[in-house]
């Protein structure tokens, strides 16, 4: 009659669950490896996700007061307790409040210097852009330049084209570094 048993040897329902070893976990390591391998004893059930803990919210305060509460001298002992938890309840509230338009606050100053940021990028990407759209005219410009002095001097006169093109090549470096001391303060230059 013995066939009944579990393998803790409690008598009654057949086999079900099989006994586990306890195993204490010494590190936090061994705890969640613990943790998982019996999640993995079974894939197919769904993990248990807690859910994120709402934020406290004080109780509102009520829209009609019955209980006045004066200072006659009838008050009794145990007024005053009740009196203190009612001025708690209203300073938590009021702190409350006081958080959360802080916390409106400093959301909306964090907006706001996002936008700003994000406007005076856009304004140095657009001078930048600028800068390098006439930076690419000037090239075209001294290309369409140099083309059409080939064509009006000829096949004979290369050599001496290919001499000027470098000579104007080397004025518009002289141009750039012009503009970039224009540009620069006095200081970086070294000049006072």
């Amino acid at each position: 009659m013995a066939a009944h048993t579990q393998k803790n040897n409690k008598p009654g329902k057949p086999g079900g669950k099989e006994a586990q070893p306890l195993i204490i976990a010494k590190t936090p390591a061994e705890e969640q490896r613990l943790k998982l391998e019996r999640l993995m004893r079974n894939p197919d059930k769904p993990a248990p996700i807690p859910d994120r803990p709402k934020e406290w919210n004080p109780r509102a305060p009520p829209e009609f007061v019955r209980d006045v509460m004066g200072s006659s001298a009838g008050a009794g002992s145990g007024e005053f307790h009740v009196y203190r938890h009612l001025r708690r309840r209203e300073y938590q509230r009021q702190d409350f409040l006081d958080k959360i338009a802080d916390k409106l606050d400093e959301d909306d100053h964090y907006l706001e210097k996002v936008e700003q940021n994000k406007k005076a990028a856009d304004e140095r990407t657009a001078k930048r852009r600028k800068k390098r759209e006439k930076l690419k005219q000037k090239k075209e410009m001294a290309k369409k330049a140099k083309l059409e002095s080939k064509k009006k001097k000829g096949d004979g006169d290369a050599e001496k084209s290919t001499d000027s093109s470098e000579e104007d090549e080397e004025e518009e470096e002289g141009e750039r570094e012009a503009d970039d001391d224009a540009e620069a303060p006095s200081f970086i230059m070294g000049r006072k």
